[in-house]
């Protein structure tokens, strides 16, 4: 008959259990935290198996009669769960066998300690199953600012078929964006799954996560578009090879506010953003009336408009400004393309294409739309709340 042997142990993580070991010799000691009764623990400690003696055979952990993982330690004498979800009830069962063969089982059942407030995201960019450019930043929002960034951060996860290397920025308390290396966008033609693995992650003081959540998208082919502010053309290129080019009219410039000029087109790397058909474009942005043509009002209604920044730049269809494609710069900013040409690329476009604006003494902002390449990586890198890259292989 085997003895088991009872003890408790007491600390912050609350009182664990442990059987075996002080019975009958030979038998394996093992360690169940949360103790067995624990009403108070805490989801981000998760469980700890921990065996002296021998070493672990099994371990079942479950809510609602569904596993929860975990993982064994190479020389198998200690097991850790993952994040726990809170306010719930859990059932331990842990199995340890010594060299001599005897084995100890022991049982814990515990409740995890209640939320005051939930952390949870209230939006992912690209959409479920959306089809993307490989220039694509994932951006997840949360409903409340995020005090434990590190925690968060660690608990998000990004795999893709073909490895990329990317960090995640904060850009601002509630909202976290993830992008590639510079110059190294994903690659074409594959699957990304995101996962926010949250249940149970310390966001702030008393708020956790309650629950995970998993995006997958897919990478579309290659397009990268290139054009001169300057040689006023715009060149197509899918998966390296040139396919199309078409004369553009960029900004003319001559608007100076604080320093900048408005009406010219910014010069960087651009993402495609969305696409409008059509597009309702006013100088209601810039304080003027659009019936003030004297100083530049404007309101017109332009066909397949994708959009390249947040400061209304476009690639669109401008039939009233052909006469100045590939001649002359006439916009306010946007970039005028032939009526048939915008159309195929309104048709070609991805959201997280890469334009590549050069020519204008305009620089474009990191922060307008989703240019975030314009930042250094090294830069970027350091918005990271754990200071490091990521590898989504």
């Amino acid at each position: 008959m085997l003895l088991l042997t009872t003890a408790c142990s007491g600390g912050d993580e609350g009182d664990g259990v442990t059987v075996g070991g002080k019975g009958e010799a030979g038998t394996p000691q093992v360690t169940v935290s949360p103790g067995d009764g624990d009403g108070k623990a805490r989801p981000e400690s998760g469980v700890t198996v921990t065996a002296a003696g021998g070493t672990i055979e099994q371990v079942a952990l479950t809510r609602k009669g569904r596993p929860v993982e975990g993982a064994l330690s190479a020389d198998k004498t200690s097991w850790k769960s993952r994040t726990l979800r809170p306010g719930s009830q859990y059932q331990v069962t842990a199995v340890a066998k010594s060299p001599q063969g005897k084995t100890t089982t022991v049982t814990s059942r515990f409740t995890t300690l209640r939320a005051a407030a939930a952390l949870s995201v209230v939006d992912v960019t690209p959409g479920p199953g959306e089809k993307v450019g490989v220039g694509m930043p994932i951006m997840v929002t949360f409903n409340r600012a995020v005090e434990n960034r590190k925690a968060v951060e660690q608990a998000l996860q990004i795999r893709s078929t073909k490895p990329a290397t990317g960090a995640w920025y904060w850009v601002s308390p509630t909202q976290v964006t993830f992008r590639t290396k510079n110059g190294e966008y994903w690659q074409p033609n594959q699957q990304v799954t995101f996962t926010a693995r949250l249940s149970g992650v310390r966001a702030g003081r008393r708020t956790y996560g309650l629950d995970d959540l998993t995006r997958r998208f897919a990478i579309g082919d290659s397009h990268i578009i290139v054009a001169s502010t300057k040689t006023k053309r715009l060149v197509v290129r899918k998966n390296g090879v040139k396919i199309k080019s078409w004369p553009i009219s960029a900004g003319k410039g001559g608007r100076v506010v604080n320093g900048v000029d408005t009406f010219l087109t910014t010069s960087g790397i651009h993402l495609t953003m969305g696409k409008e058909n059509p597009a309702i474009m006013t100088s209601e942005w810039m304080g003027v009336d659009p019936k003030d043509k004297k100083n530049g009002g404007y309101k017109e209604v332009i066909p397949h408009a994708v959009r390249i920044s947040n400061s209304g730049e476009y690639i669109h269809s401008m039939a009233a400004t052909v006469w100045a494609q590939g001649r002359q710069n006439v916009s306010h900013g946007c970039l005028n393309s032939p009526p048939a040409a915008a159309q195929w690329f309104y048709d070609f476009a991805y959201r997280g294409d890469v334009v590549v604006i050069t020519g204008s003494a305009r620089r474009l902002d990191w922060n307008n739309g989703w240019s975030y390449y314009q930042m250094p990586w090294e830069q970027w890198v350091k918005g990271s709340a754990l200071d490091r890259t990521v590898t989504t292989a």
